[in-house]
């Protein structure tokens, strides 16, 4: 098997040593199967790949994207993790459910972010087909969870250089 290289250089100013100590909770959404448990193993390889250890991700299921905001809120008020990481596919159907449920989830995930003062990375596919959320769940370095462990690291990383500036 080979070996993997810890990657932090897609991640500026990540300092290897704070990934080490990075608390991160990802929320999946377990309607569309197989794009979301795609998206969450990319996520957490990319996560360890830079230096998270495993002890420090948590992992969350919840029914649908509608209730991962809930989860959001309850994880975030335990004050135990760093970043929080919303991952779920929602795939645009004859009805306007799909507008209501991806505005819905994207709204209440942003405001346990500001309300908590804690990165919440929003990357529930919002797609109008299943064509193209597979595609974005691709088993390669394309896939869309890659693109949201790195912005969970760079999320810390700012957020860290924001409150040492304030010091």
């Amino acid at each position: 098997m080979k070996s993997r290289k810890k990657n932090t250089e897609a991640v500026p100013h990540l300092d290897p040593e704070r990934a080490a100590r990075a608390r991160v909770a990802i929320i999946r959404a377990e309607f569309n199967p197989e794009i979301t448990e795609s998206l969450e193993t990319w996520c957490i390889r990319t996560l360890r790949e830079a230096g998270v250890p495993a002890q420090n991700i948590s992992r969350h299921s919840v029914p649908g994207c509608f209730e991962i905001p809930v989860v959001a809120q309850a994880l975030a008020r335990q004050n135990r993790f760093d970043v929080l990481i919303a991952l779920g596919a929602v795939i645009r159907g004859d009805t306007h459910h799909f507008d209501l449920i991806a505005n819905e989830c994207a709204r209440g995930v942003m405001d346990v972010s500001l309300d908590h003062g804690i990165p919440v990375i929003f990357e529930v596919l919002a797609v109008y087909n299943r064509k193209d959320a597979l595609r974005r769940a691709a088993n390669n370095a394309t896939n869309k969870g890659v693109e949201a462990a790195h912005s969970a690291l760079f999320a810390l990383a700012a957020l860290d250089a924001a409150r040492e500036s304030n010091e």
